[in-house]
């Protein structure tokens, strides 16, 4: 082949690779620019050490403080015909002077009681000169200690622990953790080198691993996994939503799609289905194989070099109260924030924000929130906290005008500053960005430093300026790419501190947000453990099909097993203009989430569409309105329990086996159930829990198990659990003109069925109060009532 020929082959090689779309996005383990950290790797590569908790060396019951001693290992190879295979085996060792360092270290570990269903297992590979005094991650800096809830006794080849919710026993040689409950049954335990001695298949015990490359080390927590066992949570996950036979990386990412296994908010918590939850407290890159190795072994692999890892025993309900008591339940959100959000990408005037709210309201749509995109400013997309004057001549006119017509502002910004952007220059005098080792930048642009105490003053000063012109709320959008070899001013590199990034960046917000505002909301796309203290968070940047509805469903019950009770998602999809039959039927899977925003590429107004898609939509958003009152106790209740107000079916019904497998319809909040159309159908198979329940819509009444049922008028499935009595609102168009002293109660019932209750919370309410009804010939009558004096009920038999 001729060198011309050799040049346009390369040339048009090249130009492929530059005119694919994110080429290098979307590929996994690729070395780019923040990739996912899989600390996996390093637990399989034969050049490393690696260390297998062996037995209990020492051990104080009073304290439950001890040592384990662990045995040295290194990965040998051996050729069996025309296989190479790799097994652990036991090493001498390599230091010298042989006197200074140990073969068999013995190293610290520690059990501690946070409350009679949770415990907390401490294990460490070295010596910690730096301890955190506290953590941003539990919701008081530190867990409390509570050994007294649990009975010590001595037992043969170890010790025991119980409380009335379950037992942990240690036992000295083999060393294991076994944790129980109430019933006796064995919930998970710590793996031994000897749990694998029936098995060919080279599995790694409970264990430390020490990198040939640096002597840094890292935990590899190994536990149990019982037959039929299920998993889930770990954050807004869009794959798998059983995460039992999967890998998951947790490391926040701009997953760029939610249909791929990279995620906007990994969460390291989750829960299993025969009764337990687990914390892995730490914010370094963790990777947790569910079995997809060896099919009995849970491997946390955990880029610190301690292991501190909280066990929840219960229902997934004590569960989720237990972690939340533990890093923070959410506040509860305004109650304009339930209303519908519309945006677009992006309204970039005055006029614009204006004339949608004109439609709006002349279409009847009922709406609280108009969101301004990336164009606000002079530069689109760059954020220097200032509208542009030449298209938003009096912002804080605007935002007043449209607050008296009942809309609230939010606006976009993100915490990254391109070299263009006028604050760059003062960002880097003020030293407030990430460094790199050498005093420059990691990047080509800024990163805010928010670990930085000075860095939070000066930019919740840019916020607090917009809030005092009138802004309502931020969207806290992006903050998953903090650099992973930065210097941060915590004195950490971004191996610690790229994973808690989205929660600093959270809490900035939210606090200055409370401070001014007096109600703690954000609108943002990234998280970590605890960033569910405050919502609300979104499902990023969905895809316009059939599968990423589908995908942002299993991502949102997901983040909702992750102790997240309030999310939402872009209804119709982002990245595309939304075909109108795709958004048609995510307009009320949209509106039975806790949250509810259109946005993507334009066009997103309803209006914009046919004059069927407008009338359906508008029909969609009325029904959300009229049910705010049972939207809006559900989210008190949620907020108050740790509990999702999309729930999978499994957290209402945890002895169904049935609830377990479901991952396409869910329960919001305790009493309706829903079950969107992920397809061009007027049908789809509904799976429904023990009892009796009855069609929101067409009032037909089905019992528990499997049916086909129609969707109603409003193209979605909407069940109601026999025995409620949903209460409904006038419909407005914004929750600022609704009337609470007037509700009705629609009753849902079967025919044999005598009494039924509705939860209430009346804005400013001081608590969830619970009216109860009795059938009365053709109708209910109101016979318990603690609002009387505040609200009148009317009641209405739905059937």
């Amino acid at each position: 082949m001729k060198n011309s020929q050799l040049t346009k082959l390369f040339s048009a090689f090249m130009l492929g690779f530059v005119l694919t779309p994110k080429a290098s996005a979307q590929i996994q383990n690729a070395d780019v620019l923040n990739a996912p950290i899989d600390i996996s790797k390093d637990f399989q590569n034969y050049l490393n050490t690696f260390y297998f908790a062996d037995e209990l060396a020492s051990f104080d019951p009073a304290t439950g403080k001890g040592t384990i001693k662990y045995l040295r290992y290194n990965y040998k190879t051996r050729q069996a015909f025309n296989n190479m295979m790799m097994k652990p085996d036991v090493e001498k060792a390599n230091e010298f002077p042989t006197t200074e360092y140990a073969e068999s270290p013995v190293l610290p570990f520690e059990i501690q009681f946070v409350s009679d269903r949770t415990l907390r297992i401490k294990a460490t590979s070295r010596p910690q000169f730096n301890p955190q005094a506290t953590s941003l991650m539990l919701v008081d800096g530190l867990a409390p200690n509570h050994p007294e809830l649990w009975k010590y006794s001595k037992i043969e080849g170890g010790h025991s622990y119980t409380s009335k919710h379950g037992k942990v026993e240690i036992l000295t040689k083999p060393w294991h953790v076994k944790i129980y409950d109430e019933k006796g049954k064995l919930l998970t335990s710590t793996l031994h080198d000897t749990d694998f001695k029936n098995t060919y298949t080279p599995t790694l015990p409970f264990s430390y691993v020490r990198r040939n490359s640096d002597y840094s080390r890292s935990m590899g927590a190994a536990f149990s996994l019982e037959p039929d066992e299920k998993i889930f949570g770990c954050g807004e996950s869009f794959t798998q939503f059983n995460k039992r036979g999967s890998k998951v990386v947790l490391w926040a990412d701009d997953a760029n799609g939610i249909q791929n296994e990279t995620m906007y908010k990994p969460i390291p918590f989750y829960m299993s289905s025969r009764g337990y939850g687990v914390f892995i407290h730490h914010s370094t890159p963790i990777t947790v194989d569910f079995g997809k190795y060896f099919s009995s072994a849970n491997e946390m692999y955990i880029g610190d070099d301690e292991a501190d890892l909280f066990f929840f025993i219960g229902e997934p309900k004590d569960i989720l109260d237990q972690y939340t008591n533990l890093t923070g339940k959410a506040a509860m959100p305004p109650l304009w924030s339930f209303g519908f959000w519309m945006s677009r990408i992006t309204y970039f005037s005055e006029k614009e924000g204006r004339d949608v709210a004109r439609d709006l309201r002349k279409y009847k749509i009922p709406t609280d929130v108009i969101h301004f995109d990336t164009g606000w400013f002079d530069v689109d997309w760059r954020n220097n906290y200032e509208f542009a004057k030449s298209r938003f001549p009096d912002a804080t006119k605007m935002m007043s005008d449209l607050k008296k017509d009942g809309f609230q502002v939010c606006l976009w910004q993100l915490p990254y500053f391109t070299p263009k952007n006028t604050l760059f220059p003062e960002i880097m005098d003020k030293n407030l960005a990430v460094r790199d080792r050498k005093g420059n930048l990691p990047y080509e642009d800024a990163v805010l430093d928010f670990s930085n105490p000075e860095t939070i003053s000066w930019y919740q000063g840019k916020l607090k300026k917009l809030f005092d012109e009138g802004v309502a709320v931020f969207k806290v959008d992006f903050g998953e790419a903090a650099p992973p070899d930065g210097i941060y001013h915590s004195g950490r590199t971004g191996f610690y501190e790229h994973n808690l990034y989205p929660l600093r960046y959270n809490k900035a917000v939210a606090e200055i947000t409370q401070k001014e505002k007096g109600y703690t909301l954000i609108w943002a796309r990234s998280t970590w453990a605890g960033s569910q203290r405050y919502p609300l968070h979104w499902g990023g940047d969905s895809e316009t099909t059939n599968g990423a509805m589908s995908a942002e469903l299993r991502g949102g019950l997901s983040l909702g097993l992750s102790g997240f009770s309030f999310w939402s998602h872009d209804v119709g999809g982002f990245a595309t203009k939304s075909p109108e039959n795709i958004y048609r039927r995510w307009t009320p899977f949209g509106m039975f989430t806790s949250h509810v925003r259109s946005h993507g590429e334009p066009p997103r107004e309803p209006w914009l569409y046919s004059k069927d898609f407008l009338e359906g939509f508008r029909k969609a958003d009325n029904m959300r309105y009229e049910l705010m009152p049972y939207i809006y106790a559900q989210a008190k209740e949620s907020s108050q329990k740790g509990l999702p107000m999309m729930r999978a079916l499994f957290v209402e019904y945890p002895n169904d086996p049935g609830a377990w497998l479901v991952d396409n319809q869910y329960l919001f909040g305790s009493s309706m159930l829903v079950a969107p159309l992920f397809e061009e159908v007027e049908e789809r198979d509904v799976y429904l829990p023990e009892g009796t329940w009855i069609d929101y819509q067409t009032k037909k009444v089905y019992q528990s198990g499997w049916h086909k049922i129609k969707a109603g008028e409003v193209p979605i499935v909407v069940l109601v659990k026999d025995g409620t009595a949903l209460p409904h609102i006038g419909l407005a168009q914004s929750t600022k003109d609704m009337d609470w002293s007037k509700l009705t109660l629609k009753v849902f019932a079967s025919d044999k069925t005598t009494s039924a209750s509705a939860k209430v919370y009346l804005p400013n309410g001081e608590a969830v109060q619970e009216i109860k009804v009795t059938k009365n010939g053709n109708n209910f009558d109101v016979t318990t009532n603690p609002l009387n004096g505040k609200t009148t009920f009317k009641t209405e038999w739905a059937k």
